[in-house]
């Protein structure tokens, strides 16, 4: 079975051997290539996967060697990674090179809002054999992205925004486009695959009649290996794993602060990801955006110097060790599909509170795996992240029912299974039928 992913961006295995720069982002894509890899040669599919690179064209077409017994073939597209809200035309003809070259029986494109998802699409136009994999959902992310801010940081500009173009009201308008591109792909395919009853209602919603697969993810293995435990993590200690734009809301866990502080003064929030605080030089100062001004008005609005430390960008293994360090870990964005980061915290046990929103409740049961709060809802907020501090007894049950519900949700051979189960419906089903008209 030839199956041609389509990616946004280079898997770490092929971006290491093709000695381009690694992203840490998308891991679970490592996951599910490596239980591939580890399947028979008899049971496993023939797999090219496409990626964007800056450039024109087809920048790359390369064998990887992913194991003893696989190799994958690994085409770089040329794409202005930078103006993903913009569709290039051109990017159709690069896929049909791709798709002549290859001859896929099926195209499987990860994420329904990059121009390359739209042009692939469109360059492979066999709408039975197409799924798209449902992920951020950007045309609602739009509507939610600003998340309680101000006017004033809305529509504010710092020398930054000026340079590159990009305030928040101009990130909303990009989110917009790249959800118009998202609506234009998931309408001309038959399938898309998705994990939560958030991603399936909008998919029907854009499609009446399309069909739906619901593929769970694999995560990165360190993630599967590992548990967290009360005696071994930091108090009072608050992880999170992204806080560099409004919709992962940051901001609300910053102005939750001085409630948590009354009760444990000691309290400390952690934050992984790019680092919008950053002052050690003139350069971090001219690069500050008006979102992170914001953020640093509220740490000195609420004396927060001394209970904020910014970890920067951070490999695997860096995250599970700064999970197993947490005390709790804590997913307060206004709008997610399906975290990722949540999905791992929840593999390793860490005690999590969530807003209730989009895909969260299709991971974790509110009372159960953990504590759902109404998004934007400060006061449920550090009162949730307060009940963790405060019950060792409901803490450990939270850190054993979220660990058990995640292995089922990850399990890699389940995931495997409905991956192929999916692939096989798409060929032969798909050709009984067409024998039978």
């Amino acid at each position: 079975m030839r199956v041609l992913w389509v990616c946004n961006l280079a898997i770490p295995v092929i971006a290491t051997q093709l000695n381009i720069p690694v992203s840490n982002r998308e891991g679970w894509l490592t996951g599910l290539i490596e239980k591939i890899s580890l399947k028979p040669i008899g049971d496993r599919l023939t797999l090219a996967v496409a990626f964007p690179v800056d450039g024109a064209g087809l920048v790359y077409d390369r064998e990887i060697v992913i194991s003893e017994n696989c190799r994958i073939r690994a085409f770089g597209f040329g794409e202005d990674i930078n103006k993903s809200h913009i569709y290039d035309e051109s990017l159709e003809d690069t896929f049909r090179g791709i798709i002549s070259q290859y001859d896929p029986e099926i195209v499987h494109i990860f994420g329904s809002e990059f121009p390359h998802t739209l042009a692939a699409v469109r360059a492979f136009n066999k709408p039975d054999r197409t799924i798209i994999g449902l992920q951020g959902i950007c045309s609602r992310i739009a509507e939610s992205y600003t998340a309680d801010i101000p006017l004033t940081v809305k529509y504010g500009i710092t020398f930054r925004d000026v340079v590159r173009r990009d305030n928040v009201w101009q990130q909303i308008d990009k989110f917009r486009k790249r959800g118009v591109n998202e609506i234009n792909a998931i309408k001309l395919v038959d399938n898309v695959a998705g994990r939560t009853d958030f991603d399936k209602a909008v998919a029907e919603q854009i499609h009446p009649g399309i069909k739906y697969y619901h593929l769970g993810e694999t995560m990165r293995l360190p993630f599967y290996q590992g548990s967290w435990k009360l005696e071994s993590c930091i108090p009072h200690s608050i992880f999170l794993s992204q806080g560099d734009y409004p919709l992962k809301g940051f901001h609300y866990v910053l102005r939750a602060m001085p409630r948590i502080l009354e009760e444990y003064p000691d309290a400390v929030v952690y934050v992984a990801g790019a680092n919008l605080l950053a002052k050690e030089n003139w350069k971090d100062r001219i690069k500050r955006c008006s979102y992170g001004r914001y953020l640093a008005k509220l740490i000195r609005k609420y004396h927060l110097k001394d209970h904020v430390v910014m970890l920067g960008k951070l490999s695997a293994d860096q995250m599970k060790e700064q999970y197993l360090a947490s005390n709790v870990f804590v997913c307060p964005s206004s709008l997610e599909n399906s975290p990722n980061s949540l999905g791992e915290a929840m593999l390793l046990g860490v005690p999590c509170v969530a807003s209730n929103v989009g895909g969260i409740p299709s991971l974790m049961v509110d009372g159960q795996d953990g504590i759902l709060f109404t998004a934007g809802d400060v006061d449920g907020l550090s009162a949730g992240i307060m009940e963790i501090f405060s019950s060792e007894a409901i803490t450990r049950a939270y850190s054993r029912n979220a660990k058990k519900h995640a292995h089922e949700n990850h399990d890699s051979d389940n995931n495997y299974s409905a991956l192929m189960m999916m692939y096989y419906s798409l060929t032969v089903f798909a050709e009984a039928e067409r024998n039978t008209e």
